[in-house]
This record gives C-alpha cells, structure tokens and sequence, in this order.
C-alpha cells in the first residue's frame, strides 16, 4: 500500500484521462537501467528517530524528485532535465495539444516520481551527508537487495486490487510503476541525452551530476506515473502529488528474515535508544 496524504475523500477509484494504460506495474523500464546483483548490500542513512517511526508505523519513505531542498547537499536538480535537453525538449510539441511541450510532459513527471535511496557502499560521504539532524543520532540500515526487491515487488504486484494508493482516506487503484537502478553520474551542464530521440522519463530519474555526487554510489528505488492529464477521484476532486509518501514495508519482518541484514548505530547513545525503543516492538537489534 502506497500513502498520500493530500486528500481525504471516500470514493474508490481513481479518474484519468489515461485510463486505457497499464499503470501499477512492476519494474517495466528494467531493461533501461542499471542494477547490481541480487547479493548486494544496500546502505541507508537514517535520523535514530525516523527510522523508529518507519519501524512502529510500517513504512518506507520515498521523496518527490523535485522536492529535495531541505538539507544542504540536497540535489536540486534531482529527476530535472539537462539544460541542453530542456532546450530542445521545449520547442517540440503535441499535436492535440500545441501549448503542451514534450519539456512540460517530463516536467509533470517528475513532479510524480517518488525515490527512496541507497548507496552500495558504507562510505564516509554518506554518512556525513545523510541523516543529519537527530538529537540521538545517525543508524545504517543495511538491506539485501534480492530480499528487498522481492518483498517491495509483491506489495506492488500486477494483479488488479492487489496493492491500493491511500490518497486520504480513500482506497484507490495503485497508479505507481516501481523500478530499480545505479544513478548514472554524469556531466550534467554538458550531456545531451535526447541527441537521437525523446528519452524514456525514467532516464532522467537516474541521472545526477557526477562532480557533485558520484562519491556517493547511489542506488535508488523509484515509484512514478504518468506525466500527462490528472488522476481524480470519483468525485472529481484532482489529486495532488505531495512531496512525500509512504510505501508499506514491515520492518519487523524484514529484520527476521534477513531483508535487512544488520544495523549500524553512529555511536552508543543511539544503540541504547534503539534498544529502549525497540523492546515496545519486541524486536532485537541486529548489530
């Protein structure tokens, strides 16, 4: 189950003027992207206190693409069209629509991408730039990727009401394509990636300047959707894309049977607090 908290509403299946495509899909753009082996170990930086919460609520965090402003490393430009893209990408237009650029379509899109991120390598780049903030402290979650693909993929499913999107209170069809792949770093101010042809939005997804942040190895898990039209409820109340949302993940779970392989605490303080916290979600640290 996918979370957005921007409307509170009871009907159940979401309008849109793209209804006749397949949306909910499970990593339909594969073969674009880059991906490590199933053995990898994937690292997340988290603040002591949210991944408490993701552990008592049940979640995994995903941000929108283009709202990643709230720590002073945050990418910017995350999911953005290069500057040489946009450029030809705003002369081209629709035909039924004339007002609408192919740089508007991949605009939206990523105003409806969601990325939750990794590094592939426990490095101290990440953990100086990541989970900054927390009174007690920084943990390292380290995943198994094989494990955690298959558990993310069977919530997703492809079976139609097998997985929902809260929006609100409101159940609706899950709308949301999950993928997976290495950033690719490149010279962002320099590359022309649409030199031949449009590229697939999900290109842009996994593209971050490489002077900026190839230290950092990132591995990232994105949900997106369409980039034209909106998605309403029965209602017609259009819904809106928050800057953040929430996959169901059972943390419990994934630290019994070796989804997550272990946690790295910053310092002695937050093994303590974890251990005090934990003891209310009958869980043991795996240290």
């Amino acid at each position: 189950m996918i979370t957005s908290p921007n409307a509170d509403n009871n009907e159940s299946a979401p309008r849109s003027p793209a209804d006749f495509l397949e949306l909910g899909n499970v990593e339909p753009h594969r073969p674009l992207l880059t991906q490590p082996p199933d053995s990898q170990l994937l690292y997340k930086i988290m603040k002591a206190g949210d991944l408490i919460r993701s552990v008592e609520q049940d979640y995994l965090h995903f941000q929108r693409l283009d709202s990643y402003k709230d720590f002073p490393t945050a990418d910017v430009m995350d999911g953005e069209q290069p500057t040489r893209d946009r450029a030809l990408n705003g002369g081209i237009t629709f035909e039924r629509a004339p007002e609408f650029s192919a740089a508007n379509y991949y605009d939206n899109c990523r105003g409806r991408t969601y990325a939750s991120s990794f590094s592939t390598e426990n490095s101290p780049i990440i953990w100086d730039r990541y989970g900054t903030g927390d009174p007690v402290g920084k943990v390292g979650v380290v995943f198994q990727f094989g494990k955690l693909r298959a558990v993310l993929n069977e919530a997703i499913g492809n079976e139609p009401g097998r997985a929902a999107l809260m929006v609100g209170s409101a159940r609706c069809a899950q709308i949301f394509a999950i993928n997976y792949g290495m950033i690719n770093y490149v010279e962002h101010a320099a590359i022309q990636a649409n030199a031949e042809r449009l590229v697939n939005p999900i290109i842009y997804s996994y593209l971050k300047d490489r002077a900026s942040y190839a230290e950092e190895n990132e591995f990232r898990i994105t949900l997106s959707t369409l980039g034209v039209g909106n998605f309403a409820l029965t209602d017609r109340t259009i819904i809106n894309f928050p800057p953040s949302m929430r996959m169901s993940f059972d943390f419990k779970r994934a630290l019994g049977d070796g989804t997550i392989v272990r946690l790295l605490c910053e310092n002695e303080d937050v093994i303590r607090h974890l251990e005090r916290e934990f003891v209310r979600s009958r869980i043991r640290l795996q240290l």
